[in-house]
């Protein structure tokens, strides 16, 4: 349904959100989503038929060529990033897919309701909770907790946002995350099982191998269906980098579909600008 006030799609109310993801399954097609960090990106990535963009800080470091994990560290205003990513490249370019907005609900300098209030009006069609402390552990992870940075506010964030008649679609890596978020009214999970492998950027090694990522999905899965038989499901991460690669994921569990960031915009880069290159370097020099 196109924007009345510009003529482009954006921004979907949340019904119209799960309406045009339900209709992709119809179809028998997967649900792709994808991250972008950069205009360019975003325009190529919606002319290939993905059915959503999610914009997060994280997509500037690995456009800037540096690992993924630096939307993690305190390498600069997450929240600010990711709104900027949006407002000046990838909302002015893209025609009709939807947005999805990172937030980093623990940041304390940030009143939650007020910065959703400024996602929405931007035009994001929705939120994503990243930066997220799902994928940190360990003694890290405990004082996160125990500091007043607890993953129970990108919980707290999205029950906001389903308020705001936000969609959400959310990282989670254990199944009671799953059942947290899909009881603060989520509409779609993304079962995150680790920094993605490959590339001259990706871990080298994944962190499971690929039974063990379909388990720890399928164990989300289950979790977040258990609260809400009518959530979206979604993999991402570690050894889930080709469409090979989630195809066997989608064979393996009940996704129903993948989230590509690196996999996606970073891959794709990467070899097309490397191969392209090459092949200049192969052409002729005219004879003198």
């Amino acid at each position: 349904m196109p924007n009345p006030w510009t003529g482009k799609g954006n921004p979907y109310t949340r019904q119209e959100m799960r309406d045009r993801l339900q209709a992709t399954l119809d179809r028998g097609e997967a649900i792709i989503a994808a991250g972008a960090g950069t205009g360019i990106s975003a325009k190529f990535i919606e002319k290939g038929g993905a059915d959503l963009l999610i914009i997060y800080n994280s997509g500037r470091f690995r456009m800037s060529g540096h690992g993924s994990t630096a939307g993690m560290m305190a390498y600069g205003d997450a929240n600010a990033v990711a709104m900027e990513i949006g407002e000046f490249e990838v909302l002015p370019t893209v025609e009709e897919i939807p947005v999805i907005c990172g937030v980093h609900a623990t940041d304390p300098r940030r009143r939650m309701w007020h910065w959703l209030l400024k996602v929405k009006d931007m035009g994001f069609s929705g939120v994503n909770n990243f930066p997220t402390h799902c994928i940190v552990d360990g003694h890290f992870r405990n004082v996160l907790e125990e500091t007043g940075m607890p993953f129970s506010k990108e919980v707290e964030m999205v029950k906001l946002a389903s308020k705001m008649d936000l969609f959400s679609i959310v990282y989670v890596a254990k199944p009671e995350e799953a059942a947290a978020m899909a009881e603060a009214g989520a509409d779609a999970i993304i079962a995150h099982v680790g920094t993605t492998v490959g590339g001259s950027i990706g871990v080298t090694g994944a962190v499971c191998s690929m039974e063990d990522a379909a388990a720890r999905c399928q164990a989300i899965f289950e979790a977040g269906r258990a609260v809400n038989p009518n959530i979206f499901l979604l993999s991402h991460g570690g050894p889930i980098n080709t469409p090979e690669d989630a195809t066997k994921v989608n064979e393996l569990t009940d996704a129903q579909g993948f989230v590509g960031a690196s996999s996606l915009e970073r891959m794709g880069v990467e070899e097309s600008l490397t191969n392209l290159t090459r092949k200049f370097k192969q052409i002729p020099v005219a004879r003198k």
